[in-house]
């Protein structure tokens, strides 16, 4: 695995391993994520790559060390990574709780860790959250409680609830879950923007023409990271095309990579 290309690191795992249970599911990652890049995560079912994206996100106990721009992630407070680290989970998993919250103060749960205790929400709070469910398109339904919106729906108001932390990384686990194919390229959309703006996105994904839209991806099985390298290296297809034993096959099509059967 070459690193020659990333220009500045984000985050960094550091012979990482993880318990689920009795069972090792990550084994001895070493891993340097790029800095205002998006980074896709992609491998077939039970690769670790949810478990990985949550050791990143410090979500999960492990052995080895995770580093947020140089630091040691176990060295910050809770606070002070939430705020530099916004995390959208696989599903909206553990939302049910949030039912009965309304859109408009979901999205602003983002906003925690800027405000002091118990204090009301100022004007850069408001604005923040009004951006993220604008840039999301559920600002229209910010009086509406959570519980009655469909899937995707549901989906648009949690990445508004990231997108609102204005945090440098965004770790999102899945975040197409429930999409329909036009807000799969909103959500695109929405992930070159964070780019653009200087952040870095990190996104585990079962759509593979998806990932091969980011700048660099991960290819994992066995809970090992196999191969880590730019999204239109001809290494890194053929890593993807491996990883899924030949079943699919890497093209380039109207500028795009795809993957499809083989």
């Amino acid at each position: 695995m070459t690193r020659q290309w990333l220009q500045g690191v984000a985050l960094e795992a550091r012979q990482v391993s993880a318990m689920l249970g009795a069972a090792e599911v990550l084994h001895g990652i070493e891993l340097a994520l790029a800095a205002g890049q998006w980074t896709s995560i992609v491998g077939p079912n039970g690769a670790g790559k949810s478990t990985l994206l949550k050791v990143l996100a410090g979500l999960l106990a492990h052995r080895g060390e995770v580093r947020l721009h140089g630091q040691p992630l176990a060295g910050l407070g809770a606070r002070a990574r939430a705020r530099r680290l916004a995390w959208l989970g696989q599903g909206g998993a553990g939302e049910g709780s949030a039912d009965d919250l309304m859109v408009y103060d979901v999205a602003m749960l983002g906003r925690l860790p800027h405000q002091r205790w118990l204090a009301a929400p100022g004007p850069a709070d408001r604005a923040a959250v009004e951006q993220a469910l604008r840039s999301t398109q559920a600002w229209d339904w910010r009086e509406r409680p959570l519980g009655q919106l469909s899937g995707g729906e549901r989906q648009r108001v949690l990445l508004a609830r990231a997108l609102a932390v204005e945090a440098e990384l965004l770790l999102m686990d899945e975040p197409l879950a429930n999409l329909d194919p036009p807000h799969q390229a909103d959500w695109i959309a929405l992930a070159r923007a964070q780019v653009r703006q200087g952040r870095t996105v990190v996104s585990v994904l079962h759509e593979l023409n998806v990932a091969l839209a980011a700048d660099a991806m991960v290819v994992m099985a066995g809970g090992r990271v196999l191969h880590h390298g730019r999204c239109n290296d001809p290494a890194t297809h053929e890593a993807l095309e491996a990883v899924f034993d030949k079943r699919i096959v890497v093209h380039r099509v109207a500028g795009q990579w795809i993957a499809i059967p083989a």
